[in-house]
């Protein structure tokens, strides 16, 4: 690895149905992840994707990269804007993108990720150490 390296772009498609079973398995029912009348209620343009699941299925990007998840160390980020998913077969697109950023004095890599949706960035400083 070297600094500059770039990652094969990632494209990934959150759908109503996918933020129903994250929800099952994360236990966050909260409305504003499937309820269109409570979301809009509360000022939201839409349904929106659950800030975790959009980070997972960011993370894909350094985990397919590596070929083995267990080299991932540590992946942070900080949520910055929605992903607003329509009620659709398409639902909404997520794209992400990633580059080697520093290698560390510990044997480790960062990866700084790009997360957009809309042509928009969603996720803040998203970042991952890796074992190289």
């Amino acid at each position: 690895m070297n600094i500059g390296d770039e990652l094969p772009p990632l494209e990934v498609r959150i759908t109503r149905e996918q933020l129903v079973r994250y929800a099952g398995a994360s236990l966050d029912f909260n409305p504003i992840h499937w309820n269109d009348h409570f979301a809009t209620k509360v000022g939201l343009p839409d349904v929106i994707a659950h800030g975790m699941l959009t980070m997972a299925l960011s993370g894909r990007i350094v985990t397919d990269w590596l070929g083995d998840p267990a080299r991932l160390v540590d992946f942070s980020t900080r949520f910055t804007r929605p992903v607003v998913v329509p009620d659709n077969a398409e639902g909404a697109l997520v794209e992400v993108t990633g580059k080697v950023g520093a290698l560390t004095d510990e044997g480790l890599a960062r990866i700084d990720l790009t997360v957009k949706f809309e042509g928009k960035t969603v996720l803040g400083k998203p970042q991952a150490l890796v074992r190289p």
